[in-house]
């Protein structure tokens, strides 16, 4: 019988959720992400030095400040990983700027310049953009400039409506935030089939599929091979490389969780102003507490990644 991931390909496009390319070559996957705390973990390992040392120089030859560098270290980034995975590469705008919907905008248009630079056409890349309700206003605007989105930090149904109504290429729910947050509040011991975070996601799919709209829906966050079986037939998946490693190895079989033809219940369809998103995000507990706490890792590790290239200018 093939491995799962094997048949997980069949239903699902795999997304690699890691900067490391030997990785992705080995998994061969359809798409990657990566963000801050995958570049900073990246930039620090011997087999990429050569991309770190490159934005250096550049950063040195022109007198360029820090987050100018960090922006081409993720940009050199990129464009490495655009050349082994066919489809699209996903990179992060500062987590510093979530609450500016226009320095988003302007920090999106830079990046996707400097990938047209390297010939990397925006077809082959997808913003990330915070799910803050600044965020997806960014994300209608660049959307206008033919510049897709990944909806990054989404935990619940309010985000995702409202990231689709504002046309946003693609939402990433994390799966195993959603439950460890649950797991701390509650004490609880979860299945695959009671996780918090795969029942989001089942949700948002349910809408997304009952309603026809198009924005992908790609699971993100994954802490074990279970919620990944669990989604299977979800748009998108995007799997670290340990698990894509387990999923590689498991050659049981692999039912479909999730039919686009069958979605399953949904609601119906609202449109949320900007009063509406706030208070329903307001009163989700877990989606309003997990939202600030991964903007500030975020924040963090991209501060760490900006005193790493500061050091080195030095």
């Amino acid at each position: 019988m093939p491995s799962k991931l094997d048949q997980l390909k069949t239903m699902t496009t795999i997304v690699a959720d890691t900067g490391d390319m030997e990785s992705i070559r080995a998994f061969t996957p359809t798409d990657c992400t990566t963000n801050p705390t995958l570049i900073l973990k990246a930039a620090q390992m011997a087999a990429y030095g050569h991309i770190v040392d490159e934005a250096i120089a550049w950063g040195r030859k022109r007198g360029a400040a820090t987050g100018a560098v960090t922006d081409r270290l993720a940009v050199n980034f990129g464009t490495e990983l655009s050349r082994i995975v066919p489809g699209r590469v996903s990179t992060e705008v500062d987590a510093d700027l979530s609450f500016d919907t226009q320095g988003m905008v302007e920090k999106a248009r830079a990046l996707i310049a400097d990938y047209a630079s390297r010939g990397v056409g925006r077809d082959r890349i997808l913003i990330k953009l915070a799910s803050t309700w600044e965020g997806i206003r960014a994300a209608e605007a660049l959307r206008k400039d033919s510049i897709d989105c990944n909806m990054t930090l989404i935990f619940g149904l309010p985000q995702a409506m409202a990231a689709a109504d504002a046309g946003a290429f693609l939402i990433s729910p994390f799966v195993g935030r959603i439950l460890d947050w649950h797991v701390k509040s509650t004490g609880n011991t979860y299945t695959a089939e009671t996780d918090p975070g795969v029942l989001s996601v089942r949700a948002i799919h349910a809408y997304y599929k009952t309603h026809g709209i198009k924005t992908v829906v790609m699971g993100a966050s994954f802490r074990n091979t279970g919620e990944i079986e669990a989604l299977a037939g979800c748009d998108r998946l995007t799997i670290a490389p340990q698990l894509l490693d387990a999923l590689m190895n498991d050659a049981g079989a692999l039912p479909r969780a999730l039919d686009p033809a069958q979605p399953g219940p949904a609601g119906p369809h609202m449109t949320l102003d900007e009063k509406s998103f706030r208070y329903a995000l307001n009163a989700d507990a877990m989606a309003t507490e997990k939202l600030a706490e991964g903007i500030r890792l975020f924040a963090n590790d991209l501060g760490a990644l900006r005193d790493l290239v500061a050091r080195r200018l030095a």
